[in-house]
This record gives structure tokens, sequence and C-alpha cells, in this order.
């Protein structure tokens, strides 16, 4: 399916979270040009029993395999589900891409810091830097109990100050840091710091499996990417393409991994 040749289909989401104010539509604006483009997949629990998360990571890995100039992909939580043993395991599954990517610890993945270090060889909390031009920032928002946490915000606020520089962060939590989902937690403090850094472009979360829209938090946008695996959530699973044109525009849309077509899209 060609990018402009899209489809805009209703997020089909639970009784609960249709209630909320999620923004499932908006304008969406291909850039001319994109210089980067990166996929969010969340939620995959490889392990998960009486599921069948080979085939779904299977599937997953196919999509992305399809798109065209991929720079990299996210992994933002949930990458196992509970069981440390198969930790190493998605790895190897995840070492098939074609493409370089990047882990993101959620509350099922019940391994030590010092374990997630060493299997994946960067920290639970990370950052990096694209082209010179994009930051990103990975956050933990759980240990190895499993409990939703507030992130680090010395962490945080350490790793936007370093990006003041840059044009454009995104930055990637596995559990939303506001209570607005069911499965959120409320942490003010960080919200309060990330709307107070005019380049931060976008917060994507994961942990909601029936979540997969945007919602907006001291104009920031907050987008959610529903799930690729695991017993339950959105009856399309799927994941987020995020792209950025020379120009500085930004697009987002999420696509159904089974078929590629676009569920729904944000000019950012």
């Amino acid at each position: 399916m060609k990018r402009r040749q899209f489809i805009k289909k209703a997020t089909l989401l639970t009784s609960m979270t249709s209630l909320m104010p999620f923004l499932n539509y908006g304008k969406m604006d291909f850039p001319d040009n994109s210089k980067l483009k990166f996929i969010v997949a969340s939620d995959g629990h490889f392990g998960q029993p009486n599921t069948d998360f080979q085939g779904s990571h299977a599937m997953l890995i196919d999509a992305i395999h399809k798109e065209e100039n991929v720079d990299f992909v996210i992994f933002n939580g949930d990458l196992i589900h509970d069981e440390p043993k198969w930790m190493s395991e998605v790895k190897k599954v995840y070492d098939t891409l074609r493409v370089p990517y990047y882990p993101v610890k959620g509350n099922h993945d019940r391994i030590s810091e010092l374990d997630w270090e060493k299997i994946w060889e960067i920290p639970a909390d990370y950052s990096f830097v694209v082209q010179d031009k994009y930051g990103f920032v990975l956050a933990n928002s759980s240990n190895e109990a499993g409990d939703y946490l507030c992130v680090d915000i010395d962490f945080l606020q350490n790793k936007l100050d370093s990006f003041r520089s840059l044009p454009i962060v995104f930055i990637a939590i596995h559990i939303s840091q506001n209570d607005w989902t069911r499965h959120g937690v409320s942490c003010q403090h960080i919200l309060d710091l990330v709307a107070s850094y005019p380049n931060v472009r976008a917060v994507f979360h994961g942990h909601d499996h029936d979540v997969d829209g945007i919602m907006l938090n001291q104009k920031k946008p907050y987008l959610w990417s529903g799930h690729f695996g695991g017993s339950w959530g959105s009856p399309l699973p799927g994941y987020r393409v995020c792209e950025v044109g020379e120009d500085g525009k930004v697009i987002t849309y999420l696509k159904s991994m089974k078929d590629g077509m676009i569920l729904s899209g944000h000019t950012l």
C-alpha cells in the first residue's frame, strides 16, 4: 500500500477507554522528504502461556521488513511475560531485524537492571542521538517486581537538559505517567518536567493494550501503540510509525501488522 493511499479507520477501544477524551483521528500530512522514520512496537509478551507469541513476533518482524526506509525500531516494554528465561530468547528474535532496535523495560520484564544491561548492552535508562538532530530518551518505569513507577526524574531531567540544543526530542516510557488510563500512574512532576522542554515533540507509551490513541497534556502529545502480542487488548494488533521531514514536520500513524492498513494518524 502506498503511503498516500491510506484508509482512515476508527480505532477500536474498550468501553472504558472509549469514554475518555482520546483523539483517534487527526490531520496527517506526509512530509515531502522524510529524513527520519522509526517504528514503536509495544507489548509483545514473548513467552506468555496460551498465546501464539512466536507467531505474533514473526508477523511483526515481517511487517517491519515490508516498511521502506526504517531507521530503527523501539520495543516499548513488556518484551517478555514475567519469566526471565525468555529475555535472551526474545533477543534472538529481535536480532533477525534488518534495522537497529532499542528495548525499553516494562513491568512484565521482570529481570534486574543488572541482568537487563548484561543482555541488551544498554542500561534500563538510556538515551541516544540520531543524525545529530534527534534526541531519544528511553526511561524505565518499573522494576524486577513489576511495580508501576514514576520514571527517575533526575535521569530524565539530565538527559533533556543535555538535549536542549537539539531541534526535536522524543521520549519512550512503557507505563503512562498519568492516571488517565486504567493502568497509568500519577506522576504530575514528570508531566510538568516534560512540558517545560519546548523541543520535546512527543512521548510514546505501551502497557495499555486497549489504548492506541493520543492524548494531550500541557500541549504535549502522548501516544499509545496498543499491542502486538499478549492475550488481551485492541482487536487490531499493530505498531506505530513516526516520520520526521527535512522541514521539521512530524507525523505518526498506527498500522495493523496483519494487513498494513493505517488505522489512524496525526501531525504532531
